[in-house]
């Protein structure tokens, strides 16, 4: 693509690239265009291989100007990856294996046929779902972060203008700066990154501050258990991402921007360049952008996976090449950042949403949500729950419509127990909160927290001790040891709900934890230590009956904590097949009583039932997920 030296030049580019795309999913170029999923997710499942055989496939039968094949961003439902989709017909194949692909070409591409075991089935009506659309994973989704992923190829410039990209800058660049600060105030945005802290007002701050030299920083240093919000943005519209990072810098008079990703994110961190180095060819990155007087530039830090580097001053210190440790505030970083000059750090999520904001106006961003947090909010829903996977829903959202109707409930038919928001840093939300709209305050109000957008679903079989201790096991490897309270209050913490975990625990050591974790969380440095005790006040005060049983009687209810529990063969329901002694990795389990009667009251016919020797047994679990009789080994 050639340079593009002017406003005129770029919105002629627009036009001719959103005029191909468009085509594309309607149709009208008289062809079909497949889309392969090119998430991590799907990625990991072999999509890179469909989409190679897709390839193949077109160009053995002389299909080329029939069908094309495209690599987008992440669909959002991981669970029922990896997905080929195809324009125009909007149809959406689900959980494709390398060796559907030539009934993908021969029955649909050259048959026309929708090939219906590929299809989506709905799981309380059993119909099947030819439409993406249609899937309620989908139906209550707005896509404002996320835009982009699953529509456009990540790593082609083109693709990414067609779709609306840099029509944000541009408006920007007739603004003044302070009008650009206006409009982002305007429109409602909190930051995404976890705190909520109005991204506008950090915007002014560091706007007022007079210096030759300003920062725009992405913090993409998602350290979340189980969240993939960031890296799915990364993938899916590096482009984006980058356009609301330029749009900052021109708002606050920053030159320079950082993006701080963690390496463990390869495939962002290749798009990401990838989307770099093209928008540095064409002219949309460096000097005199768009024959103005706005010069930009992005570089890229690797983080080593440091859970503290999210806290923005240990960031900082990180991009600077110092150990990830925060730094006392204040000053803060729109006074004093990135070498000590003013900077601004946002999350991914937020300079996404940044982009589109000044595309579609503050006013439209502003209609979505509630009155205190406007627009969307994009979370990574896992856990207990048969939808997993990425969804965007509007802030005003209740629990039980993201668990119940987007996430289809929980598996196996079991009762929900709990939802864990805001990771490490969040709490444990139960029944009496499913309807509680989610947004920044009404969560905290509840004990826990937005977050970076995390959200594991916990069922009848979680305990909530040992998930405080689950918590609290990734919060000590994590703390930098900078501060006291976070350094010795995490680990004093722990020994306490290992001991209660282990059986040995006494009624002292509640009153214990509640102190420490009042003391931590008043005194320690940065947001990691303040936030360290949320899972286990939230579990606590929810649920008080599971800690004095494991305490009081030494009993785990859910029968997980192993030093209070033991598999049992139950005599009755054992047919002697012997499959748990097989699977046995101890030889804990032999053979028992002979003559025990079927459930029928009918002996078995010259057959053993099994014992478990509890001494031997080391509880790995492997005896009942082998067993054929199905529910003759139990937990007590």
């Amino acid at each position: 693509m050639a340079k593009i030296k002017s406003e005129k030049e770029l919105a002629e580019k627009i036009e001719h690239c959103g005029s191909c795309l468009e085509a594309k999913f309607n149709g009208k170029d008289g062809k079909k265009h497949l889309v392969v999923c090119g998430g991590t997710g799907c990625i990991s499942s072999h999509s890179d291989e469909i989409l190679k055989r897709l390839e193949e496939l077109i160009k053995e039968k002389g299909l080329e100007d029939k069908a094309t094949v495209n690599r987008v961003g992440c669909f959002g439902f991981c669970s029922q990856g990896p997905f080929v989709k195809i324009f125009p017909e909007d149809r959406l194949y689900r959980a494709v294996k390398v060796e559907d692909v030539d009934r993908i070409i021969e029955e649909d591409i050259i048959g026309g046929k929708c090939i219906e075991d590929l299809l989506y089935v709905d799981p309380k009506t059993h119909e099947k779902v030819e439409k993406q659309e249609d899937i309620n994973f989908y139906k209550k989704q707005i896509r404002i972060s996320l835009n982009g992923c699953s529509m456009i190829n990540p790593e082609e410039i083109e693709e990414a203008l067609g779709f609306g990209a840099f029509k944000g800058l541009v408006r920007a660049l007739h603004m003044s700066q302070q009008e650009v600060v206006d409009e982002i105030l305007k429109s409602g945005l909190r930051g995404r990154g976890g705190a909520g802290f109005p991204t506008g007002r950090k915007w002014q701050f560091a706007l007022n501050q007079v210096n030759d030299d300003k920062y725009v920083i992405c913090n993409g240093d998602e350290g979340d258990p189980g969240a993939f919000m960031d890296r799915s943005i990364l993938e899916g519209n590096p482009v984006g991402v980058i356009e609301g990072m330029m749009i900052a810098g021109y708002a606050i008079g920053a030159k320079n921007g950082y993006f701080y990703v963690r390496a463990e994110y390869p495939i962002a961190v290749a798009r990401l360049r990838i989307a770099i180095a093209k928008l540095e060819e064409v002219g949309l990155l460096g000097d005199n952008i768009l024959g103005t007087n706005f010069s930009f530039r992005c570089h890229i830090r690797l983080g080593a996976g440091a859970f503290v580097c999210g806290e923005e001053t240990a960031l900082l210190n990180s991009i600077e090449g110092k150990r990830g440790m925060p730094r006392p505030r204040p000053p803060f970083p729109a006074i004093k950042g990135l070498w000590q000059k003013p900077s601004i750090i946002n999350n991914v999520e937020t300079l996404a949403s940044v982009s589109w904001i000044m595309r579609e106006g503050a006013d439209k961003f502003a209609a979505i949500g509630t009155e205190k947090s406007k627009g969307t909010k994009v979370f990574a829903l896992g856990g207990k729950v048969n939808n997993v996977g990425l969804v965007e829903v509007p802030m005003g959202t209740t629990l039980r419509e993201l668990i119940f109707d987007i996430g289809g409930g929980i598996p196996g038919g079991k009762k929900f127990k709990a939802i864990q928001t805001g990771g490490p840093s969040g709490g444990c939300l139960t029944e009496k909160d499913l309807d509680v709209e989610i947004d920044f305050d009404s969560l905290v109000a509840r004990g826990s927290m937005m977050g970076s957008g995390g959200a594991i679903v916990m069922d009848e079989d979680n305990c909530m001790v040992d998930v405080a201790k689950f918590y609290m096991e990734f919060i000590c490897d994590e703390s930098c040891g900078k501060c006291t309270p976070c350094r010795v209050g995490t680990r004093r913490m722990l020994e306490i709900l290992t001991k209660i975990t282990e059986g040995k625990g006494e009624p002292k050591d509640i009153d214990e934890l509640r102190e420490l974790a009042n003391i931590t969380k008043t005194n320690s440095l940065c947001a990691l230590g303040q936030t360290a005790a949320n899972p286990i006040i939230s579990t606590m005060t929810n649920f008080p009956e599971e800690y004095a049983a494991h305490v009081n009687e030494h009993k785990c209810p859910a029968h997980v904590c192993k030093s209070m529990m033991e598999y049992y063969i139950q005599p009755e329901l054992c047919i002697g097949c012997g499959l748990c002694m097989r699977n046995c990795p101890v030889n804990a389990i032999a053979p028992g009583t002979i003559g025990a009667k079927m459930p029928n009251g009918n002996p078995f016919p010259g057959k053993f039932v099994h014992v478990i020797d509890p001494k031997k047994c080391i509880k790995c679990g492997s005896c009942m997920a082998g067993c054929k009789a199905r529910h003759a080994i139990i937990k007590k």
